[in-house]
């Protein structure tokens, strides 16, 4: 309601600005009856969340007056996300203009209010700046004025809180200058004067962003018309739980019946970065109440219950399940507190108090390469004369890059639960979990017991995207144990902060090169040195790091290169892997090169890529060669699809025609390697059973986590066995009947788990095929109570490996992977250049998918993972203090991509007649390769803001780093506010409020 946003004065309120600039009045009435009229000034708020207002008194009524025939009012707001968002900064302005001249433009500024939110702990009213304009002249040298007196009325100290200090103190003038334009546009046009006094490309500026009708489509080929009449292969399927997810009626872990007897674990975490642990004690001091008193608590759980020699090893062999004697990031698992409910067991491990003895904290990629903090390896790889050919180039490039990190915010948080069986050590575990095995596996060495005596159970994940694969072991194994313990079911559910705030991200990178090229764009060498900032422990880091090495050339050919991976060992959780894998991280720097050795060369973004593309035949830089490149088709594609070359004509006219708004266009082509490095990963297992009444049970060692696995391999199953899908179910993902998966991840899950589905059902057709042929005009059911009858087994395990796979890291030799999923895309967004706000106005990507085994899953998969890439590139942000504290953990401070975000215009086509032959049914892999084509929405802001500078009189070189945020966008524009506004100065010992995690 409009009463509790006054009396919650938020600083960032976005009506409240507007209520001070409108002067509005509150009508008041207190307990006993008294009322009082309050006008809406510089005394109302009267300090942070704090109002003039009486504790005893509530507001009637608000009364907003009408706008006179000469007074001019607007509000403005930018905010990180384009909707459903909190502001960075907010304004409301009004103006009363007199004209002084019958015969001339000569306007006076009567009366003026200028408020701002954002710049100050509460909603101010910039006095100075709004004095100052009272009686001048309404012309264009207010905005020089303007922007000196906005800085005197609103400094901002270089550690005010919320940071982003210049980007804020370029807005606030930004926003006046709008003002100033939107005024006089209106002014003169309604004193009948045929243009105000600026030109009219400046009327860009007063325009707002149209939040068009979307529309889309997508574009596949028909199934086969010769097709069995049951086969569902290549038809649009609809997901198997797509109804169930949307009624609801879809069961995740924590939606599991309570247990009579069960137990919550609440987390007790490390409050310092890096600390030893000098005592652990059970009491808080302000209300002098023991921890293990409170009610409905049962125990703590720790190190102490565990076995030293089993403490070890929750991922890395040096990983501890709980902190001994030493914390190395905010948020590591000291214990855990059980309690009959979840409140209890959180309100008690909050209330658990730890003594530290602090240790240097290393943050930061650039912290720990000046402590030469790393993990271990160090990879490189190098192909090609690397020195000779880069003197040999005509030209060189060096530089630095840097990829964000990116919060993997999956729907459902890490969840488990843990049943102990009281019965030969036995342990079931229910968890959200990509990799039950590796769960079981932990699981059992943390309680001392071999793995067939625990169980891993996983319905479905609410999403997982990588970040449910190692990181969700430190809470299952925690769980496991207080079970042990306990003799309890035990439940962990981690709420959205936590579960941010503990669990990692996807790896922020630095990159440093140097690239030799020829005058034409051709480029002869590259040397790159790649540097993650892993965390507080190894994870997944050389992983990781190992596909960021052996992918970053994407669908380019260079001869010559030496690339070189460090692992940077710092005090923040863990960071783990991520849809993509590292892929996304170092082929967007390899795309950013390209872009520079373009500007160089004086050739198009197009042409340098044209170039450069890879053809059947090229040796790749870890020397497996290039067959069956569609890189080139897929490219082609896009760019007829798209109409490029004349959209790029069309929007070259529209930035000459507009100062304020630009637009920029981006065409980038991408190739995905699909395969595990590691080598003994790339094997799937399956079971199936068929049931006397002709149902069908199937199950596989993946899980599905809303990507349509399960979906994808019911359809396999049907079109094997000839049987309906209604007639097939996937109970659930289990250990006791597959062992030994490999963790649902990489893109290949349908590869690998399909290629057993496949030979299991090839074994159970086969064993049918006898009764087919003696009954051919019996159904499914005849067929299958025939063999029964005759004694013959009904069930099949089915087996997988990928062939000729295989990678020698300290030879560089081998076939790294199975086969490359292509895709391009051009977008097109729209920049303004004053905000830095921005919007994606169309989309076009063409993929390579082989043979579609369902293209609505994986058209939904393309977009789905676009979208992601889309956040990854401009718009999600991690910021921490300077003390480790994550300072972006939930919603409300941390933004993925919504519906405002989306193109306007979204087409997906699927490349036709391409099968592959060295996947299930000739498919591909597509979970993550599109994700990297949202570099074209990073590439196309770019060029938005390349038109925008040379408007200013700026060179087109200029270092955008990812994600290309509105702040980034917006200091990347430089013209004659960003010039003119002095930069805050850092005291002696004054730390800035947030870092970003590079």
């Amino acid at each position: 309601c409009i009463a509790g946003n006054i009396m919650t004065a938020s600083p960032i309120s976005d009506l409240n600005p507007l209520f001070l600039a409108s002067k509005s009045k509150l009508y008041i009435q207190s307990s006993d009856s008294n009322r009082r009229i309050i006008t809406m000034d510089e005394s109302f708020f009267t300090g942070y969340r704090k109002t003039c207002i009486n504790p005893d008194e509530v507001i009637e009524s608000i009364l907003i007056p009408y706008t006179s025939k000469d007074e001019y009012f607007y509000g403005f707001k930018q905010a990180r996300r384009r909707c459903d968002d909190i502001a960075i900064i907010n304004a409301g302005m009004r103006v009363i203009i007199e004209k002084r001249s019958s015969s001339l433009p000569n306007f006076v500024i009567k009366d003026c209010t200028i408020t701002f939110g954002g710049m100050a702990p509460v909603t101010i009213i910039a006095r100075q700046t709004s004095n100052y304009l009272m009686g001048r002249e309404w012309d264009d040298s207010l905005t020089e004025s303007v922007i000196q007196m906005l800085s005197k009325d609103m400094p901002l100290a270089f550690s005010t809180p919320g940071g982003m200090v210049e980007y804020r103190k370029v807005l606030a003038p930004s926003f006046f200058f709008k003002f100033y334009l939107m005024v006089s546009a209106q002014l003169f046009s309604s004193e009948g004067f045929s243009k105000p006094e600026f030109p009219s490309s400046f009327l860009s500026a007063t325009s707002a962003s149209k939040n068009d009708l979307m529309e889309g489509f997508q574009l596949f080929e028909k199934p086969d018309f010769n097709q069995q009449e049951l086969s569902v292969i290549r038809k649009p399927m609809v997901h198997t739980s797509a109804f169930k997810q949307a009624t609801g009626e879809a069961i995740y872990c924590d939606d599991m019946p309570r247990y009579s007897n069960e137990l919550f674990a609440g987390l007790v975490l490390s409050t310092n970065a890096h600390a030893k642990i000098k005592a652990l004690t059970f009491f808080r001091s302000i209300n002098c109440e023991d921890a293990l008193l409170m009610p409905g608590v049962h125990c703590y759980v720790g190190a102490n219950d565990i076995k030293p020699n089993r403490n070890n090893g929750c991922i890395e062999p040096d990983t501890e399940i709980f902190a001994t004697e030493e914390v190395t990031c905010i948020g590591h698992i000291i214990g855990l507190i059980l309690a009959d409910t979840k409140d209890h067991a959180n309100k008690a491990a909050n209330a658990v108090q730890v003594e530290y003895e602090d240790l240097p904290v290393i943050l930061t990629i650039e912290q720990a390469v000046a402590a030469a903090k790393f993990y271990s390896p160090t990879r490189q790889i190098r192909k090609g004369d690397v020195e000779n050919a880069m003197a040999a180039s005509h030209k060189t490039l060096e530089g630095e890059f840097t990829v964000g990190g990116q919060e993997h915010f999956y729907f459902e948080t890490q969840s488990c639960i843990a049943l102990p069986k009281l019965e030969s050590g036995e342990m079931e575990i229910f968890s959200s979990t990509q990799d039950p095995t590796g769960t079981q596996k932990k699981v059992a060495k943390a309680l001392g017991i071999s793995s067939n005596r625990v169980i891993c159970r996983v319905k479905r994940l609410g999403g997982g995207f990588g970040g449910k694969d190692t990181r969700a072991l430190p809470i299952t194994i925690a769980t496991a144990i207080a079970a042990q313990k306990a003799k309890r079911p035990v439940r962990c559910v981690l709420n959205r902060d936590t579960d941010m705030s503990i669990t990692g991200t996807r790896h922020p990178f630095l990159f440093k090169y140097k690239v030799g090229f020829s005058n034409n764009g051709v480029i002869n060498a590259l040397i790159m040195r790649m540097y993650s900032n892993c965390g507080n422990t190894r994870d997944v880091s050389p992983a990781v790091m190992g596909r960021s090495l052996l992918t970053c050339l994407s669908c380019y050919h260079i001869s010559n290169v030496d690339v070189t991976g460090y692992l940077c060992k710092t005090n923040i959780p863990s960071n783990t892997g991520f849809r993509g894998f590292g892929s996304p991280q170092a082929m967007l720097t390899t795309e950013a090169i390209l872009t520079e050795v373009a500007f160089e060369c004086g050739i198009t973004q197009l042409q340098v890529r044209e170039i450069n593309l890879q053809q059947d035949g090229d040796i790749t830089h870890y020397n497996q060669i290039v067959e069956e490149s569609r890189a080139r088709a897929v490219l082609n594609e896009v760019l007829k699809r798209s109409y490029y070359k004349n959209r790029k004509m069309q929007i070259e006219a529209y930035n000459r025609e507009n100062r304020w708004k630009k637009r920029g266009i981006s065409v980038i082509p991408a190739g995905f390697p699909v395969s595990f490095t590691s080598k003994y990963n790339n094997q799937g297992g399956a079971l199936v059973m068929i049931y006397t009444d002709g149902s069908v049970l199937l199950s596989h060692g993946g899980t599905e986590m809303g990507q349509g696995l399960h979906t994808k391999l019911i359809q396999i199953c049907s079109q094997v066995l000839g049987v309906s899908a209604d007639r097939i179910h996937l109970i659930e993902t289990n250990t006791s009947s597959v062992p030994n998966a490999s963790p649902t991840a990489g893109s290949l899950s349908t590869d690998l788990n399909g290629g057993a589905v496949l030979n299991a059902c090839e074994k159970l057709r086969d064993r049918l095929a006898p009764y087919r042929a003696a009954n051919p005009k019996g159904n499914w059911e005849d067929w299958v109570k025939a063999a029964y009858l005759d004694r013959v087994n009904l069930s099949a395990n089915g087996f997988y490996r990928v062939p000729d796979i295989g990678y020698n890291w300290s030879e560089n030799s081998g076939r790294a992977f199975n086969y490359v999923t292509y895709g391009a895309a051009v977008s097109e967004v729209e920049v303004d250049s004053l905000t830095g706000d921005y919007q994606i106005l169309r989309t076009d990507i063409v993929m390579d998918v082989g043979k579609s085994l369902n293209p609505a899953i994986d058209i939904g998969q393309i977009e789905g993972a676009f979208m992601q890439g889309v956040g990854l590139y401009t718009l999600e942000e991690q910021c921490i203090s300077p003390s480790g504290y994550l300072l972006t953990r939930g919603p409300a401070t941390y933004k993925i991509p919504s519906l405002s975000n989306t193109p306007n215009k979204f087409y997906i086509y699927l490349l036709p007649n391409v099968p592959n032959k060295r996947a299930i049914f000739s498919s591909k892999g597509i979970g993550e390769p599109s994700l990297v084509l949202a570099s074209s929405v990073f590439f196309a802001i770019k060029d938005a803001i390349i038109a925008a500078r040379k408007d200013a009189g700026f060179s087109n070189f200029f270092r955008l780093d990812s994600p290309a945020t509105c702040e980034r966008i917006r200091m990347a524009c430089n013209d004659h506010i960003t010039m003119a506004i002095q930069p805050s100065i850092q005291q002696e010992n004054e730390n800035p409020w947030t870092l970003a995690i590079i």
